[in-house]
């Protein structure tokens, strides 16, 4: 196959984690012959994770799968808009509607409410505490990695987590969605009540919030299905004009 012809793929992270997250999943897309790029952004404000995104997006040089982890999930879900994104993964993610935040979908009564560790806001941006990281972030990752994530975590700003998407990218094109199924940060049934009103194809796996870093294989295989969608639509040929 012509590597021409395969989807570009841009990973987006999610709150108190960065794109070193991906590492596992981008070696397994590259060694498979895939063009990917990881957006490093700030989770400081939906606005900026946006713009960074969209710089990331527009250096690729063909259709884009665009992918994210958790807060990730509202960022593509606005940045999805951009031309270039032919579809969208959601890695256990927040999938907001038309004026809905982060904060809202945790008040909605359809998405389950979780108790993650979040410490009090400090100077506008939030944390999550180091002693329960383990446990309710990434609880099947090993002990020592856990610490790493735990203490490079970076904070989230509240503004982030307050701002509304405006028009969500799902609603005009194909998604997927990945259930962990052992999160404890975003309940799986929530996860799974965002993928159905989205319409999105849905795997689930065992995993814990952190899946991204403890099953890199299974995000890689919905990625690449996703990719391969894509190129399918695009290899269909046209209908005939009258």
């Amino acid at each position: 196959m012509n590597k021409q012809d395969l989807a570009r793929i841009v990973l987006v992270h999610g709150a108190w984690a960065d794109g070193s997250g991906w590492e596992g999943v981008h070696a397994m897309l590259t060694r498979a012959g895939h063009r990917v790029s990881i957006v490093q952004h700030a989770t400081a404000s939906l606005a900026d994770d946006v713009a960074m995104t969209k710089l990331v997006l527009d250096e690729q040089d063909g259709p884009v799968v665009l992918v994210g982890h958790s807060s990730g999930g509202a960022v593509i879900t606005e940045a999805g808009r951009d031309p270039k994104v032919a579809a969208l993964v959601y890695v256990a993610g927040w999938v907001p509607d038309s004026g809905e935040s982060v904060e809202m979908l945790l008040a909605n009564p359809s998405v389950p409410a979780s108790q993650p560790p979040i410490l009090p806001p400090r100077g506008g941006f939030l944390w999550l505490d180091r002693a329960r990281f383990h446990e309710s972030f990434a609880a099947d990752v090993d002990a020592a990695k856990a610490a790493f994530l735990a203490d490079s975590q970076p904070p989230w700003g509240v503004a982030a987590y307050q701002a509304k998407v405006t028009s969500p990218a799902w609603r005009t094109k194909p998604s997927w969605y990945l259930v962990s199924a052992n999160d404890r940060m975003i309940p799986p049934d929530g996860q799974r009540w965002m993928a159905k009103r989205a319409g999105s194809s849905v795997v689930e796996s065992d995993g814990s919030h952190a899946i991204y870093v403890s099953r890199p294989d299974v995000v890689a295989s919905l990625i690449m299905r996703a990719g391969a969608a894509v190129r399918a639509t695009r290899e269909q040929p046209s209908s005939p004009r009258p």
